[in-house]
């Protein structure tokens, strides 16, 4: 088992499962985790609890990433359930990046928040660094062109955008998983769907969420 958190490796040691690393094997067949928002095409929100970073390396090694999530976590576009868009930046003059977050995004609606723990304290991740966390009231466009002009603001270190990284999305429903897409195969099962009038498929895209 290779890992991205710290949490799962108390998990992991407690249960006897054998650890090890990206260093000792840089390729890995399967990673399976959750999300906070699944668009259509399968691009993905992660981080809010405030560590996305190591997970976005280990799943970036991974041949096959599987997402399960609940249908709760479906959106047209990313950024549209008013909730936050994390951004792990240094802490040295981390008001000045913020600002240049916010900046970036503005014809979004956006506002960039520091986030903060339960005692009002900055929140530090993992890696020792804090998180902006992005509130947009619009999309941000191309998704590709928004996480590049992200990662050109100096003292960013990575955000919480998972494009075309997912192979694989299960979403469950009140009567259990309601559908899955496999982008490895570049089809959803429809027998996931309870009405399947409401799905448009082409290619490896969905046209929207039930």
């Amino acid at each position: 088992m290779v890992l991205g958190l710290g949490s799962t490796q108390e998990q992991a040691l407690f249960l006897g499962i054998p650890l090890s690393d990206l260093d000792t094997y840089p390729t890995i067949d399967l990673a399976i985790d959750s999300a906070d928002e699944v668009d259509p095409y399968l691009n993905l929100v992660k981080g809010r609890g405030g560590s996305f970073l190591r997970e976005k390396m280990v799943e970036g090694a991974c041949k096959k990433f599987v997402v399960i999530v609940d249908k709760s976590k479906l959106v047209e576009y990313l950024g549209c359930s008013s909730l936050a868009m994390p951004v792990e930046i240094v802490p040295f003059c981390w008001k000045f990046t913020a600002n240049e977050l916010q900046i970036l995004f503005e014809d979004s609606g956006c506002v960039a928040k520091l986030k903060t723990d339960c005692k009002g304290e900055p929140f530090v991740t993992d890696n020792g660094n804090y998180i902006v966390d992005l509130y947009l009231k619009k999309d941000m466009g191309d998704l590709q062109v928004a996480c590049d002009a992200i990662l050109r603001i100096a003292g960013v270190v990575e955000h919480g955008m998972f494009l075309d990284m997912a192979t694989t999305v299960i979403a469950a429903g009140k009567l259990g998983s309601e559908f899955l897409y496999c982008k490895l195969t570049a089809q959803w099962d429809l027998g996931f769907f309870a009405d399947k009038s409401l799905l448009q498929v082409d290619g490896t895209m969905r046209s929207g969420f039930l």
